[in-house]
């Protein structure tokens, strides 16, 4: 029984009964999406069953700017990823429900879908073989191409992910094939970020046309890790030069 006491004690109680009998405190999921470490908020959603934490943090992904969609959509990626290996096809309907956000007929916009799948993917080795091919469509004019650019520039983000976390596999669907022609893209976020995907490439015959980039100091802000750092294009192809060993730049 809940005893009586001020305000902050009643709080804590049952911020620490919600953990212990597994039931989610929406306010207190939100106080930590709102605070400056990822930390507590991967700390807190570990002892929830994922599916009580999948759409709350679904609807952190429409925060426009600072941490809070990104904390949220790596917290995501840690609950889809245990619940695939609890239930894989439970699993399926959630990044299912993630890919109909994104299609026209579902009548919104689906921010931050893409990089949300692309966490679950880098998170369970099993999502990412089946689910890395519709992420790269979605930069592929000849695919689901999104038209929308910060959707676009959220695939490219996932691509990132991926190629860092599942070399392997973003090397099996040859990813460089599509992210080549974004070397060269108008936007600098775009470019950016394929250029980075594109250092786990292992294609050393992109090493001059990356270097290209190498005076290009139009700067973007990335998240990488648990923060938002800023990142320009030159940044981003020293780094990608680096990882193919490219010798000569």
């Amino acid at each position: 029984m809940l005893r009586q006491g001020n305000g902050a004690s009643r709080l804590n109680y049952f911020i620490i009964y919600s953990v212990k009998n597994k039931v989610l405190d929406r306010r207190r999921l939100s106080e930590l999406l709102k605070g400056k470490s990822l930390a507590p908020v991967l700390d807190y959603i570990e002892v929830l069953p994922p599916k009580k934490v999948i759409s709350p943090l679904i609807k952190s992904f429409y925060q426009p700017e600072g941490l809070e969609r990104w904390f949220a959509i790596r917290a995501f990626g840690k609950a889809v990823a245990k619940l695939a290996d609890i239930d894989m096809e439970e699993a399926r309907i959630v990044m299912r429900r993630l890919m109909w956000s994104l299609n026209d007929e579902s009548g919104g916009i689906g921010w931050g879908a893409p990089e949300a799948m692309a966490e679950a993917m880098a998170q369970n080795e099993r999502l990412a073989s089946e689910y890395a091919r519709i992420l790269l469509s979605y930069v592929w004019e000849e695919g689901n191409f999104l038209e929308h650019l910060p959707l676009r520039r959220g695939a490219l983000w996932g691509l990132w992910r991926l190629s860092e976390t599942r070399p392997e596999i973003f090397r099996k669907i040859e990813a460089w094939r599509i992210l080549k022609d974004y070397v060269n893209d108008k936007d600098p976020e775009s470019k950016a970020l394929a250029i980075l995907a594109l250092g786990h490439s292992n294609q050393k015959w992109l090493c001059d046309q990356i270097a290209n980039n190498l005076s290009d100091r139009r700067k973007v802000e990335l998240f990488a890790g648990d923060a938002i750092e800023p990142v320009s294009v030159a940044d981003a192809a020293a780094k990608a030069l680096h990882n193919l060993s490219c010798k000569d730049h």
